[in-house]
């Protein structure tokens, strides 16, 4: 075998392996969303309390390799927001359509806006002196990014003063405090 045959053997080996990358690939499987920007840990129900209140989503892909990465940086994210159905705020009155009380802006920020909602119920009854909260209502959050959709994430919205008709929620507290 001459030297020139050699080498074209080589250099198409090495054009194989480096195209099969050892058998891993890093296409996008799947995304989801986090609170986090340096992790991509999904954070169940949120629970905005108070006017003003607030909470920032982040896209996250997953990919064939194992790694995860940002992908709010990269552009393409679209969020959304929805309605649970059914869905009734403490007075057993259905969520106002289009959803209101909590705004979703483009890059993933949620906040508490008027009309101000509480979507806690109080399930108490005397003599308890304590409420039993029960969500009753909840918007959920979706994110899309080159043809996936994330899993929901689901937001309570306790930025209404809670009511208090039988003496089980003396605070007027609209859900459980804060963890």
């Amino acid at each position: 075998m001459n030297l020139k045959t050699l080498f074209a053997v080589l250099a198409c080996a090495l054009l194989v392996v480096s195209m099969l990358g050892c058998g891993q690939t890093n296409d996008l499987q799947s995304i989801q969303l986090s609170t986090s920007n340096t992790s991509a840990t999904p954070p169940g129900t949120l629970d905005l309390q108070g006017e003003g209140a607030t909470a920032q989503l982040y896209v996250w892909g997953n990919y064939s390799n194992g790694k995860q990465k940002l992908l709010d940086a990269v552009g393409g994210v679209a969020y959304q927001i929805a309605i649970t159905v059914p869905s009734e705020d403490q007075f057993f009155d259905p969520l106002p359509t289009p959803p209101q009380g909590v705004q979703l802006t483009p890059t993933g920020l949620l906040t508490t806006v008027p009309p101000f909602i509480c979507t806690w119920q109080n399930s108490a009854v005397p003599p308890a002196t304590a409420p039993a909260w029960g969500l009753s209502g909840s918007y959920s959050v979706t994110a899309t990014y080159s043809g996936f959709t994330t899993p929901p994430v689901f937001v309570a919205d306790a930025s209404q003063a809670g009511i208090d008709t039988n003496g089980t929620n003396p605070t007027a507290e609209c859900g459980p405090p804060a963890s």
